[in-house]
C-alpha cells in the first residue's frame, strides 16, 4: 500500500523513506491570523517558509538531483509556500513534468481546501492519491477568529461569511476526494482559547467523512502574524488532545511541521544541500574605491557558517571588521540571551541592556531575525539591524550594502 511508503501517513515509514517538498506555489488565497510566510530563511522550520520559489522546470530538475542523491526518496509533495491549489497551473505542470520521468514516486499536496470543489476532480485524474487539508474548525464563529481574509472568485470575504465559505468548500472537497479513493489527511492547528475545545468535534466529523488520519499541530506564533504574541501550544497539551481524539480515529504523532522546501527524512531536513538558487548580492567589485571606511558587524550564528540564529536567542556575537569583500573575524563576544522565553522576554531589562551593550560599538548586527523592539533599541544606539538567512560570508556583503545605502 502506498501509505506504507509515505512518511506523513505512516509512523513506520518516516524512519525509512524520505520526502521532498517542491516550493512552486507562492500565492495564497486566504490570510490566516497565525501565518506569516517569510521567504528566504534557511534555518527556520515551519509551514510557509522556504529559501526559494521554483518554476515547474526548475522543480523537475531539482527532483532529478535529489533522486540521484537520496535513494530512499518516496514522496514528492507541494506544500506551498502558499497554497498548492491557489497556484494550480504551476502545481499541475510541476507534477506532470516529474511524472514524465517515469520514476516510482508518490505525489501529494497540501491545501487549505478553499479551491477543492473546483480542482478535486483534476487531482483525481492526475493520479494524486494523498491530499492534506487544513481544517481548523467547523464553527464559523470560531473560524472568524482564525481567518482574516478569504479571497474567492474575485471577491474578498471577512468574518463569519469568510469562515462559512471556507468550511463549506472544505467539506465538499474532502467528501469528493474520499469518495474517489484519495487518502485525506487533516491538519488542525490548535490555538489555545480559540479552537482547542472544538477540536474533538472536528475530528469526529472527519471520521464521518472517511478521512484517513488527523494531525493536531501546535500553534507556532509567527513573528509578524496577528497571533505573534499568543503562547505556543505545548506538546503536553497537544498529546493530551491527541489521546482524547484517538478514541475517534487514528492520530498522527510524528509531524515535524515541515518547511515548504523540506527534503529528506522527517526530522532531518537536508534542503540546504539542494538549493537551486541563492540570495542575490550585488557585485562587490563595483564598490567605490574611495570608500575606505572599515565597518564592524556583529553576527548571530550557531556554528559560524550560516546566519541561522535569532538575535533574541544569541548568547555570543561574532564580531567581524572589514570593507569591500574582505572581512576579518576579530573576536567572539559572550552575551546574556536577549530573550529567554515568552514569559519574561519583555521584563528582564538588565539582560536586554547587556545584550545591547555587547554590540554597541558595531555598525550593524547581522541576524536571521530580530523583533521590532530589538530593532528599535539597536537603532537608538546607532546600530543597524540586518536580517539575512544564508552564509555568513554572503551576509556580511549584504549587510555592507545596506550600511552604504543608509549613508
Amino acid at each position: 500500500m502506498e501509505e506504507s511508503k509515505h512518511p506523513c501517513y505512516s509512523a513506520d515509514a518516516h524512519h525509512k523513506y524520505a520526502r521532498m517538498h517542491l516550493p512552486v506555489a507562492p500565492q495564497c488565497n486566504i490570510s490566516c491570523n497565525y501565518c506569516n510566510r517569510k521567504f528566504d530563511c534557511v534555518n527556520e522550520s515551519r509551514p510557509g517558509v522556504t529559501s526559494e520559489v521554483l518554476t515547474p522546470e526548475l522543480a523537475s530538475q531539482k527532483f532529478s538531483w535529489v533522486k540521484e542523491n537520496i535513494e530512499n526518496l518516496s514522496v514528492v509533495g507541494i506544500a506551498g509556500p502558499g497554497d498548492a491549489l491557489a497556484n494550480w497551473d504551476v502545481t499541475r505542470k510541476s507534477i506532470e513534468l516529474i511524472q514524465e520521468k517515469g520514476e516510482d514516486v508518490i505525489f501529494c499536496l497540501s491545501t487549505n481546501g478553499l479551491m477543492l470543489p473546483r480542482y478535486a476532480q483534476e487531482l483525481v485524474e492526475l493520479g494524486i492519491k494523498h491530499v492534506t487539508v487544513t481544517v481548523n474548525c467547523l464553527d464559523p464563529n470560531i473560524g472568524a477568529q482564525l481567518y482574516k481574509v478569504v479571497n474567492y472568485e474575485g471577491k474578498s470575504y471577512t468574518g463569519v461569511p469568510a469562515a462559512e465559505l471556507m468550511i463549506k468548500n472544505q467539506l465538499e472537497g474532502i467528501t469528493y476526494l474520499v469518495a474517489h479513493g484519495v487518502l485525506v489527511k487533516i491538519n488542525i492547528v490548535m490555538v489555545k482559547g480559540i479552537n482547542d475545545q472544538h477540536i474533538p468535534e472536528v475530528v469526529k466529523k472527519m471520521k464521518e467523512l472517511g478521512v484517513f488520519i488527523t494531525n493536531i499541530m501546535p500553534l507556532i506564533p509567527a513573528p509578524g502574524s496577528a497571533f505573534e504574541t499568543f503562547p505556543q501550544t505545548s506538546m503536553k497539551e497537544i498529546n493530551e488532545m491527541r489521546d482524547l481524539c484517538q478514541l475517534e480515529m487514528q492520530q498522527m504523532r510524528h509531524c515535524k511541521q515541515c518547511r515548504a522546501d523540506a527534503i529528506g527524512l522527517l526530522g532531518n531536513d537536508r534542503s540546504n544541500e539542494f538549493r537551486m538558487t541563492k540570495p542575490k548580492v550585488e557585485d562587490k567589485s563595483l564598490e567605490s574605491k574611495e570608500d575606505d571606511k572599515a565597518y564592524k558587524i556583529a553576527v548571530t550564528s550557531k556554528h559560524g557558517k550560516l546566519v541561522d540564529l535569532h538575535f533574541g536567542h544569541a548568547t555570543e556575537f561574532l564580531i567581524y571588521q572589514g570593507k569591500g569583500n574582505e572581512f576579518t573575524l576579530l573576536e567572539s563576544r559572550k552575551a546574556e540571551q536577549y530573550c529567554s522565553g515568552i514569559s519574561d522576554c519583555d521584563t528582564d531589562e538588565e539582560r536586554k541592556s547587556a545584550a545591547m551593550q555587547a554590540v554597541a560599538d558595531c555598525d550593524a548586527v547581522l541576524t536571521m531575525r530580530i523583533g521590532y523592539h530589538g530593532q528599535k533599541r539597536l537603532s537608538e544606539q546607532g546600530v543597524m539591524s540586518v536580517e539575512y538567512c544564508y552564509t555568513v560570508e554572503d551576509g556580511l556583503g549584504y549587510a555592507l550594502e545596506q550600511l552604504k545605502k543608509a549613508i
